[in-house]
């Protein structure tokens, strides 16, 4: 495992170098459908190329149900009947391999994009460009494979020059994701898990750059982790209303293979807004092979696609407090059981409209804004206060800050389950000082942070071996939170942490203070007089 990790790391930070120096004065947020597409298209056509290889190996192999007996050909004969049968769609389809069309495998491509323009293509017509050319494979590819039709984000409205789009391509052939080695030694991975891996990288890296935008489409791995992780979704329909590029549904594939599980056990549902995020996640899907419904493109509210679908489990990192969500169509709706959430904030509509979907047994966790927490604006107090009564909010747990790339604002989450082990109490957990700082700007977890706050939650479902910890978790009674007027931020609850004694006696500390503190304010009271002095020199 420790080589496979140092592998990609080496991977991601060599790819993201090279494609990163190619991006010129393109924006992150362009460059990233032009570079994400483009991993796509080397994962279908190294996935096809890899089966195309077992396939010939099995074609004359007398033990296999697909052998070809070459009795009765001669060597032409017999070679020309094997390329034929490689040619077959349905040996492919039959298997889940995308078909890849001639004009759309990565070497043909790969081969082609250097001719001069107006040079006539094997296929016919001629050359106009690579990104016309990666255009056209694009479109092949969807024409031979209707579950893909529609996902993938052409590129030659952004008006990227050729020499880039040759460079990028140099560099995604650079790299042999069907038989990857480090150091020398084999690494033992599928090229769909590397693939898959990149395009997971690359797109928290392209979010990073963007900021504020790249919010839109990314939530941080540690929050995603964190959930998943929690909710433990090893089976039945997974839902997500604001699904992004679909970072959810990723993790619920690692978190399901990493405990042995049957990722087709689950069954993944998903709503997007935005039409080219809403691709990002397919694309995201398909590289994982990952089976998925996410409807059209639309707004969750008043165009809901899984309107009359109950889920077992629903996750979610909505857009934080958004003003203009509203519609008068939204008026009566069925999902406001607890209230109708005030016009100017979501946040309540987005907790009502994933409790909705959910079935009796099921359970939820979203990331709003520390706000939600204590509101009283627009009857939020008021509907906080029924979802409590209602015995449906089992925990909360407050994030440290600095974890989003786009937003700076506190935020925390809360986790819903209709059906609690423990009625009439609710978990507390403050993880405001759990994490450690990645770089100058942005926190992360650990591996062992997560597993210390899923522990924590799944230790107090249970009821065995949880005991409160100052200032870190607590729980509280329906009765206690009432007195609190229904407000749930954690930090109200757990208390703070009691502070380790250093063995240093309070006198000595004070002394120790007071010195210091003299010290500056003589260094103040020079500074002072050199001020006034430099101001008399010229005048003043």
């Amino acid at each position: 495992m420790a080589q496979q990790q140092a592998f990609l790391n080496d991977l991601d930070a060599r790819l993201w170098q090279a494609a990163d120096k190619l991006r010129s004065q393109l924006s992150a947020s362009d460059y990233k459908h032009i570079v994400l597409g483009l991993i796509f298209l080397k994962y279908v056509s190294d996935s096809f190329t890899t089966f195309r290889k077992k396939l010939h190996i099995k074609l004359q192999d007398p033990q296999d149900l697909l052998y070809l007996n070459p009795n009765g050909y001669s060597a032409e004969e017999y070679q020309n009947l094997l390329n034929s049968e490689m040619e077959l769609q349905d040996n492919y389809t039959a298997e889940n391999i995308f078909w890849v069309p001639q004009q759309a495998r990565w070497e043909t491509i790969r081969n082609i994009a250097t001719l001069n323009q107006g040079s006539q293509l094997p296929w016919g017509g001629s050359f106009r460009g690579v990104a016309n050319l990666i255009d056209n494979a694009f479109s092949a590819i969807e024409n031979e494979n209707p579950k893909l039709k529609g996902i993938i984000q052409r590129i030659s409205g952004y008006d990227i020059n050729d020499k880039t789009l040759i460079g990028l391509l140099n560099t995604f052939s650079d790299t042999d994701f069907s038989q990857p080695t480090y150091n020398g030694a084999p690494i033992s991975m599928a090229a769909k898990d590397i693939l898959g891996h990149v395009y997971e990288y690359f797109l928290g890296e392209f979010a990073a750059k963007e900021g504020q935008k790249g919010g839109e489409y990314f939530t941080p791995k540690s929050i995603v982790s964190l959930i998943v992780e929690m909710l433990e979704p090893y089976h039945g329909r997974i839902y997500d209303p604001a699904m992004g590029s679909g970072g959810f549904f990723v993790q619920t594939e690692k978190f399901i293979a990493a405990h042995q599980g049957n990722i087709n056990q689950v069954s993944i549902y998903g709503q997007e807004y935005n039409p080219t995020t809403w691709k990002l996640a397919a694309m995201n899907m398909a590289i994982r092979g990952i089976e998925f419904n996410f409807g059209r493109r639309g707004d969750s509210f008043t165009n809901p696609q899984h309107i009359d679908m109950k889920m077992d489990f629903v996750m979610a990192n909505p857009p934080f407090n958004v003003k203009d969500w509203w519609d008068e169509s939204l008026q009566g709706d069925p999902r406001w059981a607890y209230g109708v959430p005030p016009k100017g904030n979501a946040n309540f509509a987005w907790i009502q409209h994933m409790l909705y979907h959910l079935v009796p047994q099921g359970r939820m966790g979203i990331v709003l804004a520390n706000g939600s927490m204590s509101s009283q604006a627009g009857g939020e107090g008021e509907i906080r206060r029924r979802l409590i009564e209602a015995d449906l909010v089992e925990a909360m747990v407050a994030l440290p800050s600095q974890l989003f790339t786009n937003v700076q604002i506190p935020a925390c989450i809360w986790f819903f389950n209709k059906a609690k082990a423990r009625k009439g109490e609710v978990l507390f957990i403050d993880a405001r000082q759990v994490g450690y700082m990645k770089d100058r700007t942005l926190r992360d977890f650990t591996a062992a942070d997560i597993a210390r706050i899923a522990e924590t939650y799944h230790a107090w479902q249970k009821g065995s071996d949880y005991e409160n910890q100052e200032g870190f978790c607590y729980t509280a009674s329906l009765e206690e939170i009432a007195n609190n007027d229904f407000i749930l931020t954690p930090g109200r609850y757990v208390g703070t942490p009691e502070e380790e004694d250093d063995g240093i006696p309070f006198e000595e500390k004070m002394a120790e203070l007071t010195t210091k503190l003299a010290e500056q304010f003589a260094q103040g009271r020079e500074l002072e007089e050199a001020i006034k002095k430099s101001l008399g020199i010229v005048g003043y």
